[in-house]
């Protein structure tokens, strides 16, 4: 296979694509869509996310020090193209996107009722790094849909129909290839199989 030389750029896709909500003193929420955002660590649970110093959010997020990551589905794609494409400066996001503010759980900046999973965060540290300032930032609260909890009360995040983006365009995540650890999973023999039902065999004539 033949590779050819590309300029240094981006290139780490797909990404997740998230409307992150903000608000500075005046309390006013407003909402930016985000691809750069990522996990930072795990313990204890940290997200960051990277915004131009020139977007309305900026100082919004300067200010509050606080901010929602609103995980994106096939049915909010519209909105959230919309919320990345419009500046927050002269219009109410919320409204214009049809979206339903919602009062977060612990930050005072509101969540997205329509989104699957909220995720509410306080910013720990800014770090200027050129033409984006990367917000790291503490998870202080999860708050997601009851229909995405199955019978055992276990999150499947599959039913969530979330959304990528990918060099520009948005995709639908598609079809599951594995399970974490799949690769080194032992699989179970053949014999194993006959010998249970052979066990179960007797038993029955037992």
């Amino acid at each position: 296979m033949e590779k050819r030389s590309f300029k240094p750029g981006n290139m780490l896709y797909p990404l997740p694509a998230v409307m992150v909500t903000c608000q500075g003193k005046d309390k006013k929420p407003n909402i930016i869509t985000v691809a750069w955002a990522g996990t930072v660590c795990s313990d204890p649970p940290m997200i960051s996310i990277s915004v131009r110093k020139e977007r309305f959010s900026h100082h919004l997020l300067m200010e509050g020090k606080e901010f929602v990551v609103n995980l994106t589905n096939k049915d909010l794609v519209k909105a959230t193209d919309y919320c990345g494409v419009t500046s927050g400066r002269d219009i109410n996001k919320f409204e214009k996107a049809g979206l339903t503010p919602m009062a977060s759980k612990v930050v005072e900046v509101p969540s997205i009722m329509e989104s699957p999973v909220n995720i509410e965060c306080k910013v720990t540290q800014v770090l200027e790094l050129g033409s984006h300032d990367m917000f790291l930032a503490h998870v202080v609260h999860v708050s997601v849909d009851e229909s995405l909890m199955d019978e055992k009360d276990t999150l499947r995040l599959k039913k969530a129909d979330l959304i990528a983006y990918s060099h520009g365009r948005y995709y639908l995540l598609g079809k599951e290839l594995g399970t974490f650890g799949y690769s080194i999973r032992k699989k179970p023999t053949k014999n194993k199989g006959k010998t249970k039902k052979k066990r179960n065999k007797k038993k029955a004539s037992a």
